[in-house]
């Protein structure tokens, strides 16, 4: 008698290996997605108290852009800000007007966004991550 696997038990073994991948990619996925949005809230958080600490620094005025963050006294930022993980590296995106600002990552959908009205009202859509100074609409993030 030959020693050896038959075809019908190597098909069942590659059919046992595929249900498994299947199952485990997902939960792979939403553990990254996790990291991602931990990531991005501790990003935000530092730009946060960046932004704050130009405002307090600079006469009460918020910065126009993240180029007067970098390098900026004091040092918070470092000379480059972070980027949106969600979004191919691209920085994050932000919404200033005068007495309010938004900070926000385009979140795990990729395509949020966020404005900022003279009252400080946030408006989100697409369920973004991000900070503000002004009123969130909803408890994001």
């Amino acid at each position: 008698m030959k020693k050896g696997f038959t075809l019908i038990e190597l098909i069942i073994v590659i059919a046992v290996i595929s249900i498994l991948i299947g199952i485990a990619l997902p939960r792979f996925r939403g553990m990254q997605d996790a990291g991602y949005i931990a990531q991005a809230k501790g990003e935000l958080r530092t730009l946060q108290t960046a932004v704050e600490s130009y405002y307090i620094h600079n006469n009460e005025t918020l910065p126009a852009t993240y180029a007067d963050l970098e390098g900026d006294t004091p040092n918070i930022i470092g000379t480059t800000a972070p980027t949106d993980p969600f979004n191919s590296g691209s920085d994050y995106g932000a919404a200033i007007n005068g007495d309010y600002y938004v900070i926000y990552s385009v979140g795990p959908a990729g395509n949020g966004s966020c404005a900022i009205s003279a009252t400080g009202v946030v408006t989100e859509t697409n369920n973004p991550i991000y900070v503000t100074n002004g009123t969130p609409r909803d408890s994001s993030p």
